[in-house]
């Protein structure tokens, strides 16, 4: 066994070691095990043969990449099928309205029971977006016909709508009760986690498919061999800049404090190049899909027309998803950090930057790199969403698998495995101090 090899199976074996770190991993992979098995349960009242080779047709398409967040849950049309971006779409709702409209920005500014009210608000949400975006499929749906113009819906009416819509509805209530739980009681971020795994479990059947084509001579071993190698350079351009920071150096005077004397230290506060993560492309497929997916049920000319410039790889798409990207890098960051705050903290605690004067100066500096690097981030993120796409697309690939996909993969990925090494150390911190008595306690 080659010495990586080794690292990794003891990492394997630390975390099942740690009781509340193993029960914590083996709560979100059961939760995820639940999320799975309702992307098989079908929606009653829907021809699968038909509503199949619908998406054949679709693939390649903003369907198939709607189908891709979805696990392929709405290729099926299981109860899953409106998968988390319902409950993503209220989020970006309520985050814009948490600068627009002042009620709502009083209650982010209240601690935990103003983030408890959003929360609760954003569920709501969830559910009125998840009605009509359930509504807008049952309706579309009894308009599909199938290769020998069968119809996708054989009873279609109000009941097959009303059902439609509830069962939904229901599904994606469901999926971010999943979400939640595993946050709350689990490892990582649920709602990220949900979205992994819909991505990743349709590794596989892109491999045969892929095995499959390259038999018959419709994919060549050179194009194939390009993509891959495409994907791993990309991949490791996305652990590269995750892993990237601007570190700005603290210097702290010595102070009294009290009877305590602190002396003089230097610290330094990391910029990550990509403060909001993989939030920008989700929020903007989640902005995307949409309008997309309304219009790819409407059977009128320049309706279908307008939806399908609105295709991956298409120009429109390109430059709507790029624009958006930017914005979301933009507004996520702002909301996360505020250097104004972060500045007064600074001064509070006797700080300063080393040439700039501590408050307004400092936290105008801290914005200005914040504004560079955030640019930075922005063109990365749009380069490795895009670029990756319309090159994969150009060869006829059986499966969506592009940047976007790559970076939301590795990025929750490294987030997941960063929170199981910090239950890790606190782990071998509390074995350093176990047995030590500390003086001053009894």
């Amino acid at each position: 066994m080659c010495r990586g090899e080794g690292l990794v199976f003891d990492a394997l074996q630390n975390i099942f070691k740690i009781p509340e770190l193993k029960k914590r991993v083996l709560f979100s992979l059961g939760m995820l095990a639940v999320y799975r098995v309702g992307c098989h349960i079908p929606t009653p009242g829907i021809d699968r043969l038909a509503l199949a080779h619908f998406f054949k047709q679709a693939q390649g398409t903003l369907l198939g990449m709607f189908d891709m967040f979805s696990g392929g849950a709405l290729e099926r049309l299981t109860v899953f099928a409106l998968g988390i971006m319902p409950y993503i779409s209220s989020s970006i709702i309520f985050q814009l309205l948490t600068v627009v409209v002042p009620a709502i920005e009083k209650l982010s500014k209240e601690g935990e029971s103003g983030r408890k009210k959003i929360i609760q608000y954003t569920r709501y949400g969830t559910i009125v977006l998840s009605f009509v975006q359930g509504l807008g499929i049952a309706i579309g749906l009894e308009s599909m016909r199938g290769p020998a113009g069968e119809l996708v819906v054989p009873n279609p009416g109000w009941s097959f709508r009303l059902m439609t819509v509830i069962t939904l509805t229901a599904g994606t209530a469901f999926i971010m009760w999943l979400g939640e739980q595993m946050t709350e009681k689990g490892i990582g971020n649920g709602i990220s986690l949900i979205i992994f795994a819909g991505i990743v479990v349709r590794i596989p059947t892109a491999l045969s498919n892929t095995v499959r084509l390259l038999n018959a001579g419709q994919l060549s071993l050179f194009v194939l061999i390009f993509v891959l190698a495409l994907m791993f350079v990309v991949i490791a351009a996305i652990v590269f800049v995750e892993r990237g920071q601007r570190r700005l150096p603290i210097h702290y005077a010595k102070r009294v404090v009290g009877l305590k004397t602190f002396n003089a230290q230097t610290s330094h506060l990391p910029l990550k190049v990509n403060m909001a993560g993989v939030i920008p492309p989700i929020f903007a497929s989640s902005i995307i899909m949409f309008p997309a997916t309304v219009a790819n049920f409407i059977n009128v000319p320049w309706v279908q027309k307008a939806a399908k410039s609105l295709t991956p790889g298409n120009l429109v798409y390109d430059l709507f998803f790029v624009a958006f990207i930017v914005f979301f890098c933009y507004f996520y960051t702002a909301v996360t950090f505020n250097p104004v705050d972060v500045a007064e903290n600074v001064k509070k605690h006797g700080g300063y930057i080393p040439g700039i004067r501590p408050g307004k100066e400092t936290s105008d500096f801290m914005d200005s790199v914040l504004t560079r690097l955030t640019f930075a981030g922005a063109i990365y993120i749009s380069l490795v969403c895009v670029l990756p796409s319309i090159l994969i697309g150009k060869f006829n690939l059986p499966f969506y698998f592009g940047g976007t996909a790559l970076l939301i993969a590795v990025g929750v990925g490294m987030d997941t495995v960063a929170q199981i090494e910090s239950h890790l150390i606190t782990r071998n911190y509390e074995g350093f101090l176990k047995g030590v008595k500390i003086r001053g306690r009894k």
